[in-house]
C-alpha cells in the first residue's frame, strides 16, 4: 500500500490551521492504518516543520510563496517532504552544532531556543533529511511503525 496526499499552502503561519485540519482527516481514516500515537507525532514534526519554513526559509518571501505538503503512507511507515523555496540550509551542520553543546534534555527551561525542533524531529523520526532539488529545498521526515 502506497498512498500519497498533497496540499499547497501560503507564506503564512496561519496557514498552519489549515494545514493541522488536513492533516487531522487522517485520523480514523479506514483506509490508513498508521497507529494514533505515530500520526499524533508526525503531526507535531509537520507543524514544526511547516514554522521553520515560514520563520527561517521563507522569512523574506513574498506570503504568496508556495508551500508544498506531501504525506506519504507506506504498509508500516509515513513519509512526509515540506518543500520551500528559501536559501540552501546544511541541516547536516547544524545538526553537528547541536551534538557539540552540552545540552540537558531534562532541563527544558533551559534548552537552547536555536535547534529544539530538529532535536525533537531527530528524537521522534527514524530518519530526516534536508536536500536541495531543482532551486527548492526538501524536508523529508520518515517514521516507520509496526
Amino acid at each position: 500500500m502506497t498512498e500519497k496526499h498533497s496540499l499547497r499552502v501560503k507564506t503564512d503561519i496561519y496557514e498552519l490551521t489549515i494545514i493541522q485540519k488536513w492533516f487531522q482527516e487522517f485520523f480514523g481514516h479506514p483506509e490508513i492504518k498508521v497507529p494514533e500515537r505515530t500520526l499524533q507525532q508526525m503531526n507535531l514534526l509537520l507543524a514544526e516543520g511547516f514554522a521553520n519554513v515560514i520563520y527561517h526559509a521563507h522569512e523574506h518571501l513574498s506570503p504568496e510563496v508556495p508551500v508544498d505538503i506531501e504525506v506519504i503512507f507506506y504498509a508500516s511507515a509515513i513519509e512526509i517532504r515540506v518543500w520551500d523555496f528559501g536559501k540552501p540550509f546544511d541541516l547536516l551542520k547544524k545538526l553537528d552544532e547541536i551534538q557539540d553543546q552540552e545540552i540537558d534534555l531534562t532541563d527544558i527551561d533551559n534548552l537552547p531556543t536555536g535547534g529544539r525542533g530538529l532535536m525533537i524531529t531527530q528524537a521522534i523520526s527514524d530518519r530526516f533529511s534536508y536536500e536541495r532539488f531543482n532551486n527548492r529545498n526538501c524536508l523529508v521526515i520518515y517514521k516507520s511503525f509496526n
